[in-house]
């Protein structure tokens, strides 16, 4: 077992007023003697100053860490995970929202969560994450954990999207959009559009088309070392890359080139924490409530 030493913090500044709940929380790390640093935006949020003694950074310069705490929701998560993954920093993730389905614990029982770790009673859970490329389009922050998407901008025109997968011509996707999903993101987007629900440690992806104008296309899983090459037309003179939710427009007839990435996330889970009980109790997996 690491014996913690320091963890970094994440977290948002547009969900309820949980200020009170989080700095009881930061106080309860450092009576354990644990270094914090929280993300600059996030700590003035949280209404902490200079004479408070609470080391801040900025999210593109993070600082070496034995653990990131993630403090909101499934998008606060994403967020940390593309800041830190590339690190191979561990993530641990707190839910300040809803559903929180990335998330471990709930803010409710953030000192039991806290305990658990402190103890070793933990693991870590390797995810596969995506890498995107545009041939004409610079992407700022080119890896997702979720899934990357193809959608329209602006028009209501199809997408015509030719798709090769590991150089072999597969198909030409014609609809809404095209999502390239990890296990991770199985149960994010790709579920709502009929997609597959994968075990998140799985090695394989999907490609879900939205809305497509066929019924032969439909949801199809592949290894996830597959090299999936998409040139995308549509009448309109540009479309949009989501990549966790963070968006580039990609001009039309560019082509995406979108593979695994060369590092994954680190999930932590809590020993009690499995795939079966997560779709149990968040997705309330085959139960019949209303």
């Amino acid at each position: 077992m690491i014996k913690m030493k320091r963890f970094v913090i994440f977290g948002n500044t547009y969900q309820r007023d949980d200020t009170n709940d989080v700095k009881a929380l930061l106080e309860y790390l450092r009576q354990h003697g644990l270094d914090i640093a929280v993300e600059r935006e996030y700590l003035d949020y949280l209404g902490y100053g200079n004479s408070d003694g609470i080391a801040s950074f900025e999210a593109s310069e993070v600082p070496e860490a034995d653990m990131a705490l993630s403090l909101g929701g499934d998008g606060t998560f994403l967020t940390t995970a593309m800041w830190v993954s590339r690190q191979g920093m561990p993530i641990l993730g707190i839910n300040l929202g809803r559903l929180g389905y990335l998330t471990t614990g709930h803010l409710d029982e953030n000192r039991k969560v806290i305990d658990e770790v402190l103890a070793g009673n933990y693991r870590i859970e390797e995810r596969t994450m995506l890498q995107v490329e545009c041939d004409q389009v610079d992407i700022p922050h080119p890896w997702a954990l979720n899934e990357v998407a193809i959608l329209r901008h602006d028009t209501s025109s199809m997408l015509d999207m030719e798709t090769r997968l590991r150089s072999h011509i597969l198909t030409t996707y014609r609809g809404d959009g095209l999502i390239v999903s990890t296990p991770t993101g199985s149960t994010a987007y790709n579920m709502s559009v009929g997609g597959p629900i994968l075990e998140p440690t799985t090695s394989c992806l999907v490609l879900s088309p939205i809305s497509p104008h066929s019924l032969t296309m439909r949801p199809l899983v592949v290894r996830d070392d597959s090299i999936i090459v998409v040139r995308t037309h549509t009448r309109a003179t540009h479309y949009e890359v989501s990549i966790d939710g963070e968006v580039t427009l990609c001009p039309t007839g560019s082509t995406l080139t979108i593979n695994r990435a060369d590092h994954c996330a680190r999930v932590v889970q809590l020993a009690g924490n499995n795939f079966a009980s997560t779709l149990r109790q968040k997705l309330l997996w085959g139960t019949d409530k209303r």
